[in-house]
């Protein structure tokens, strides 16, 4: 299934007839809020005395440069280099000059591309004076983008070390506390790098509470985080590393730069766009049309199936009981839930899918077909995990259908399979890239 790009201005399709176009015009909502493109004016600074260097990395990368390049006077320099995932340069404006480089690499796992575009990025800010200015673009995904392993480290060692992140449940914060201690460019390094020019970060989050530190491992933000702390996870998770790298760890030689140092003196940073704001612009766009629309939470963390699972809870008591919300409404939630992967049993295929997909296997397992109750979930990058799709839709008769294919939910989540799952069903939500990254969109419609 692919979304359907409706105009701001343009009527709801009506819930009662059309419950899955509906949801799917509240995802395009959210998205569109988050678009560099609105968000950017309004925090670019004034043209400085010297020179202007963009950098840059995240999967909004392309988009954010090409704001830039738009909003800023023509006739003050401009240069630099921003990184971003293959496929997400987005087509460019009939008549806007190409004065940011853009460049491509792999997410989630790094590749050698994107260690050569962070050696780029540093060459670039070496020498700059007080009277230049460096323009930090940074949105999710930076973290991969912008791989820089720290000394005794290979880049197949960071792979290797990324892919056991990623399968092994940890949250964002845990997972950017060990990729800054392991960097030569995150968790600040690239602000002390730009020193003594001024330095003003533009991001967009995609990790809850906002925080721009953790936002792609925080390369211009000081860092609160430890040495200890980092080896405290890898050893937690069973890590492998390097013996000079874990005694560089244990000795603080790899220790990031702190509130405080004077490196960060006079940096500005904003947050351009942020998932609340995307959840509530789908909420005002429900309202509009006479719906009641409630947001949760853009903070929302935890294994993806169980967060589906309360989620259900909580649709099925309004549903049944009209409590805590009445119906019809929906509720609205974002945040980046994680996806432990299972240990794949013998001779089974390996399953296919992410965090959105996974919520909506939980979701749908515990709703049991609850009539009145439709659901969508999706990365708002149109990603979700390494798959074509962004997420995926679940309707009341959801487990019914699956079940008339051969499909019980519980071996789609006994193997983590919910791309095919959905797919089978034909509810997977397909987007391709959007172009930004305010992580997770969940919309529940209970009529």
């Amino acid at each position: 299934m692919t979304t359907t790009t409706i105009s701001e201005t343009s009527a709801l399709p009506d819930p009662q007839e059309q419950p899955r176009e509906f949801l799917l015009a509240l995802f395009d909502t959210a998205v569109r809020s988050a678009l560099p493109v609105h968000a950017m004016a309004s925090h670019l600074p004034s043209p400085p005395r010297g020179r202007t260097v963009v950098i840059g990395a995240g999967k909004a990368g392309a988009s954010m440069a090409q704001a830039v390049e738009a909003l800023w006077p023509a006739d003050a320099p401009l240069s630099g280099l921003v990184v971003t995932r293959y496929e997400h340069i987005p087509q460019r404006p009939p008549g806007l000059a190409e004065r940011i480089e853009v460049v491509e690499a792999a997410h989630p796992v790094p590749d050698a591309a994107g260690m050569q575009a962070a050696e780029r990025i540093l060459a670039l800010v070496q020498g700059l004076t007080a009277d230049d200015l460096v323009l930090c673009l940074i949105s999710g995904g930076g973290s991969s983008l912008l791989t820089l392993p720290a000394d005794g480290l290979s880049l197949e060692d960071k792979q290797r070390i990324n892919r056991a992140l990623l399968e092994s449940g940890a949250d964002i914060a845990e997972m950017n506390c060990v990729r800054k201690h392991l960097s030569r460019i995150k968790g600040g390094r690239l602000a002390a790098a730009c020193a003594p020019a001024r330095v003003v970060t533009l991001t967009i989050s995609d990790v809850p509470g906002d925080d721009p530190a953790t936002i792609a491992s925080g390369p211009t933000v000081a860092d609160a985080g430890t040495c200890a702390q980092a080896l405290a996870i890898i050893d937690r998770l069973k890590i492998a590393l390097p013996d000079a790298v874990r005694a560089a760890l244990q000795s603080g030689a790899l220790e990031t730069p702190k509130p405080g140092d004077a490196c960060f003196a006079g940096h500005e940073l904003a947050v351009i766009s942020a998932p609340r704001q995307a959840l509530e612009a789908a909420a005002a766009r429900a309202r509009a049309a006479g719906m009641d629309a409630w947001v949760l939470s853009d903070e929302i963390e935890g294994e993806s199936r169980e967060v589906g699972r309360v989620h259900a809870a909580l649709a099925r008591a309004v549903a049944r009981h009209g409590q805590p919300f009445k119906a019809p409404c929906v509720l609205l939630s974002g945040g980046e839930t994680t996806v432990t992967v299972r240990p794949r049993l013998p001779g089974a295929a390996k399953g296919r899918g992410g965090r959105a997909g996974e919520f909506c296997l939980g979701l749908a397992q515990a709703l049991q077909g609850q009539p009145g109750v439709w659901a969508l979930a999706a990365d708002t990058d149109g990603i979700d995990g390494v798959e074509s799709n962004a997420g995926a839709l679940v309707a009341p008769e959801t487990l019914a259908r699956a079940r008339a294919l051969g499909m019980p939910v519980q071996d789609h989540l006994d193997r983590n399979d919910a791309w095919t799952y959905f797919h089978q069903l034909d509810d997977l939500v397909v987007t391709g890239p959007t172009f930004t990254n305010v992580n997770d969109f969940r919309a529940l419609l209970i009529l």
